[in-house]
Parts: C-alpha cells; sequence; structure tokens
C-alpha cells in the first residue's frame, strides 16, 4: 500500500469513527489526518540516521551508528530513524537500528509506534521482523487511545491481526471512542471476506462478545442492522447476544 492510499484510509476512519461519536456536525471542525508517513519532501530533505534509515543504506546507518548519532533522534513529525525505515519497509536497516539500541517501541508525535505503522500498512513481514525484535504489540497508541490491533481490525488486515493476538495483544482494548477490534471490524469495516476473516480470528481468539458501544449496541446488534450476514453467523455460533 502506498503512503498515499495509507494517508487517504486514515482520514476516512477518523471521519466515520467521529462521525459515529460525535455526530456528523463534529466533521466540519475535526481534523482529517491520523497516522502520516514521510512525504516525497521530508524525505529528500531528511539527513544522517534519518536519510540511511529511509534507502536502506546500512553501510552508513553502520558509519552513523559508529560515530555515536542518536538512534532515536527525531525528525519534524517526531518519527524516529526505526520508524521510518518501517514506513519504507527497509527491513535490513530496522533490523541494523535495533541491533544498535534503538527503540522499538518509540512513539511518534500522533502516538503511533511501528508496530501500528506496520499494521495498518499491512505489511505482515515488516510485523513480523519487529515482533521478533521485541516491539510490543500491547502498547496505547494513537490519538484515540487504540492498540494497533485495533487499527488492523477495522481495516480487515486478517493475518495482521492473526499476528498481533499470537503476540499477546490485549484482545477487549476499548478506545476513546468506545470501541474493541471486535466492534471496529464491524462499525468501520465492509462486512467483506477480510473483515469476516478479522472477526473470525478474533472470536477465535476469546474475544468478549458483550462489550457494547457507547451507546449499547452489542457486536452482534451491529452486525445485524448493517446486514453483515456473515459476521452475524459467526457471532451467533460462538454465543453472542
Amino acid at each position: 500500500m502506498s503512503s498515499r492510499k495509507n494517508v487517504r484510509r486514515f482520514g476516512s476512519w477518523l471521519g466515520l469513527a467521529l462521525a459515529a461519536a460525535c455526530g456528523l456536525g463534529a466533521l466540519a471542525a475535526a481534523p482529517v489526518s491520523a497516522q502520516v508517513p514521510p512525504s516525497a519532501g521530508e524525505a529528500t530533505r531528511y539527513a544522517g540516521l534519518h536519510a540511511a534509515a529511509w534507502r536502506g543504506d546500512l553501510a552508513q546507518i553502520d558509519k552513523l551508528v559508529a560515530a555515536g548519532a542518536d538512534l532515536n533522534a527525531l525528525d519534524g513529525h517526531g518519527r524516529t530513524p526505526l520508524q521510518v525505515a518501517s514506513f519504507a519497509r527497509q527491513r535490513a536497516a530496522i533490523r541494523a537500528l535495533a541491533r544498535a539500541g534503538a527503540d522499538l517501541d518509540r512513539l511518534e508525535r500522533d502516538r503511533y509506534d511501528a508496530v501500528t505503522i506496520a499494521a495498518v500498512a499491512d505489511d505482515e513481514e515488516t510485523l513480523r521482523l519487529l515482533l521478533s525484535l521485541g516491539a510490543s504489540a500491547k502498547q496505547v497508541t494513537s490519538r484515540y487511545d487504540g492498540t494497533a490491533l485495533i487499527a488492523a481490525a477495522h481495516l480487515g488486515h486478517d493475518g495482521v491481526v492473526r499476528q498481533l493476538i499470537a503476540a499477546g495483544a490485549p484482545l477487549d482494548h476499548v478506545n476513546n471512542l468506545h470501541w474493541t477490534a471486535v466492534i471496529e471490524s464491524i462499525v468501520l469495516g465492509n462486512g467483506g471476506p477480510r473483515h469476516q476473516a478479522t472477526l473470525k480470528a478474533l472470536i477465535d481468539a476469546g474475544a468478549k462478545l458483550q462489550l457494547a458501544d457507547r451507546q449499547g449496541n452489542t457486536p452482534l446488534q451491529l452486525a445485524r442492522s448493517r446486514g453483515y450476514g456473515e459476521m452475524v453467523r459467526l457471532l451467533e455460533a460462538a454465543g453472542a447476544k
């Protein structure tokens, strides 16, 4: 997925979330961005470790690390070199920075970590690497006080969801919109195969199916109201009410 598509998708999520939580009238004054990848202009201005991480220049990373460069230096958006490498899918650079001692769990300005960056991008290979290096799947991230699992569930990134569950991501975390991963897979999903697979993974892992949204709607009620027949079937089979 391109950086531009990531921004559009998160803008869409923001609109849907605020519409549900605050009413459509709140959207006029709402910000329209959430997770923000480096732009092409930013990338051309990068220097030092940020530039090397973006390009995947391992020799330059090693040289700068040996010279004492700050492994957790921040760009203008509060991103570390490791986060920049995660956006760029420069996995060898991620490994080199982690080996040198870079913070795997640092949050950038909008409170996203490398795990959530990979989760949103549906980048299973980078996510697998980060988790293998010790990055946490349990952090509270984003302005929504959510998790990487909630973000992946709303996007229907079922493979990512399964990885995060296996890594111990909190199944029943409730964000500040009063939504869980189960709820987001329904209310921000399209009811299609990948969102169905996401919901099934959460059910199979033991996610609580009676946790309701702020209006008291359970996941089963939300799936029925949207006409998501297969999701209804999955929830009913699991004993949801």
